[in-house]
């Protein structure tokens, strides 16, 4: 094994190289000096762009999708390109750092959480609010920082973080718990419902106890299918019984997430009730995930909530919209159509990504 002499003496490494992927986003962007302008840089030459690239102990490989894609833009098509360029350099880099738009992030995380099943490496996605190419830009400190955390082995040679992370203005956050929380400030993302799996201050404070440990001893299994057919409704008052309904009654529809009131509650008006079962008795997944960002689904803590369960609906206890979303895609993919099979792992954990219990 070799030793790395980082900031952080404790820190080895298997390789001693990371690989950076850039798929696009505001960290990506440079102004032209003839024109002005913003436009995607060249990250193979990002050391002439950062200095600070080259006070890294750490060798650093460029993967650079081709044309830069908006995250507005990201899809299930870019996930499974991701888990390709992950899975055939498994072997080769310490750990992987995403350089990704903001918008999407959240939605990008939560699925490679899935989709990449006992990973043993870091995968960090990254980016920033300002472009690298602005003086205030707090692109420099995240891509550095994150570059760092994915090569941060211990000392008995395994990754100190082995799972899918966003790292944003001094966290790292498990992806499939992260929500993006601010448009405008620094802070962009928070995890809610989870503690931070490290604090970036002038040391790394790694919080142990709440970072996943994966079996060491089996590989990677890539999955690439993601079945895309479920949509996504808020409650609100007056929400209209029409449009519910002809929502509902899609036929290519496979699962539903439900965004209710506080701990899960809903209205109790007869039609949405009846709604909501005949759609799980033809086999559609509804989940129930509250609008609050922080807190629990509790269906048995008021009778509105019971009578959601008993109209089919599952709680999505702490979890996200985003995990929630990308985990049925990936389990009406894996189990193809398999009702009863999907809904047991919608209220168990795949990825940390709910707390059970």
């Amino acid at each position: 094994m070799l030793c790395i002499s980082l900031t952080y003496s404790y820190l080895c490494t298997m390789n001693n190289k990371v690989l950076l992927i850039y798929t696009g986003g505001t960290i990506g962007m440079g102004r032209n000096p003839r024109t002005g302008a913003l436009e995607p840089l060249d990250f193979n030459n990002i050391v002439s762009n950062l200095p600070e690239m080259e006070y890294l102990s750490t060798g650093i490989d460029v993967h650079q999708f081709t044309a830069p894609i908006d995250s507005s833009d990201v899809c299930p098509r870019t996930w499974a390109q991701l888990v390709q360029i992950i899975a055939s350099n498994y072997d080769r880099y310490d750990g992987f750092v995403i350089l990704h738009g903001t918008d999407t992030m959240a939605y990008t995380a939560s699925a490679l959480s899935f989709m990449l099943e006992n990973l043993t490496k870091p995968v960090i996605l990254t980016g920033s609010q300002l472009p690298l190419g602005q003086l205030r830009t707090d692109g420099k400190e995240n891509l550095v920082t994150s570059i760092e955390l994915a090569s941060a082995y211990g000392k008995d040679g395994r990754a100190r973080v082995p799972e899918v992370c966003i790292y944003f203005s001094g966290k790292l956050l498990r992806g499939n718990r992260s929500t993006k929380q601010n448009a405008d400030g620094f802070d962009a993302f928070d995890s809610f419902n989870y503690p931070h799996l490290c604090d970036a201050g002038i040391n790394f404070m790694f919080n142990d106890h709440c970072i996943l440990r994966p079996d060491f001893s089996r590989p990677l299994i890539p999955h690439y299918q993601m079945n895309p057919n479920i949509v996504v409704f808020s409650l609100f008052p007056g929400i209209q019984e029409n449009v519910v309904r002809h929502m509902l009654s899609a036929p290519e529809l496979q699962a539903i997430v439900m965004r209710s009131y506080g701990s899960g509650n809903a209205m109790r008006q007869p039609w949405l009730l009846r709604a909501l079962q005949a759609a799980s008795e033809r086999g559609v997944c509804i989940v129930n995930i509250s609008q609050c960002v922080a807190g629990s689904v509790e269906m048995s803590r008021y009778d509105t909530g019971y009578q959601l369960q008993q109209a089919g609906v599952i709680s999505g206890r702490d979890g996200t919209v985003e995990a929630a979303v990308t985990k049925l895609m990936y389990l009406n993919a894996i189990h193809q159509g398999d009702a009863q099979a999907v809904r047991a792992a919608m209220e168990t954990s795949i990825a940390g990504e709910i707390t059970e219990g």
